[in-house]
């Protein structure tokens, strides 16, 4: 299936985490994380205007990007050390599409047999990285808030994803070695779902806020 997307969207940009918060795992009836593959046209700017129909089963979710720095990265065994070998977290909302009819009754395998869902996702401005405790903190402790049309439906906490969202990093560094594999300079990773995952409708505007992060950021897409 990658290499049919690498034939039509070209070699990947990064890749992304899937199933990397409990409750999600939970609903899709798996013990641990998979990972999938970001390509260039996958990732749209802050504030893109998306038909809410992109997928067979389309959906959105809080989620979070960080920029490799280091192959470092993939020797990686603490929050810390993936915070030395990345220089930027990014604020995104992914666009996964599920692509059955009944996505309830997938498990981790299916859902790595669909590239984990990978299918559009926005980005915001990128935020400095801090290699210090303090940023670590933050990160962890941060909240993310999805807001539809002005109103909250929706939030959850960086310590959601495996209690640090960085961990997710550590996590796919482990799992690509054993498949053969390394993150490389400039990738981006998607570390999962700060959210449920929330059904798209026409005229929707969505933002995400990230309270607790310096600036506190946000991104925004206008579903059409």
């Amino acid at each position: 299936f990658n290499r049919l997307l690498a034939r039509d969207l070209g070699q990947p940009v990064g890749y992304k985490a899937g199933l990397t918060n409990p409750a999600v795992q939970k609903r899709f009836n798996a013990d641990a994380p998979v990972w999938g593959t970001l390509y260039a046209p996958m990732l749209l700017a802050n504030g893109a205007t998306v038909d809410a129909a992109f997928g067979a089963r389309a959906l959105y979710e809080a989620d979070m990007l960080v920029r490799v720095s280091s192959e470092a990265v993939n020797r990686a065994t603490t929050p810390e050390q993936v915070l030395a070998a990345i220089d930027a977290v990014i604020p995104f909302i992914e666009l996964p599409d599920l692509v059955v009819a009944a996505p309830p009754k997938l498990n981790g395998a299916a859902i790595s047999a669909i590239n984990v869902g990978a299918r559009l996702g926005v980005l915001g401005a990128p935020i400095a990285v801090q290699r210090t405790a303090e940023f670590s903190n933050a990160l962890r402790d941060f909240v993310a808030i999805v807001k539809t049309d002005g109103v909250e439906v929706d939030r959850g906490k960086g310590s959601d994803v495996l209690e640090h969202p960085l961990n997710a990093v550590v996590w796919l560094a482990q799992d690509m070695a054993r498949a053969g594999q390394a993150m490389k300079v400039g990738d981006l990773i998607s570390l999962g779902s700060f959210s449920k995952l929330l059904p798209p409708k026409a005229g929707q505007a969505v933002e995400v806020v990230y309270q607790g992060l310096p600036g506190t950021p946000s991104v925004k897409v206008q579903f059409k």
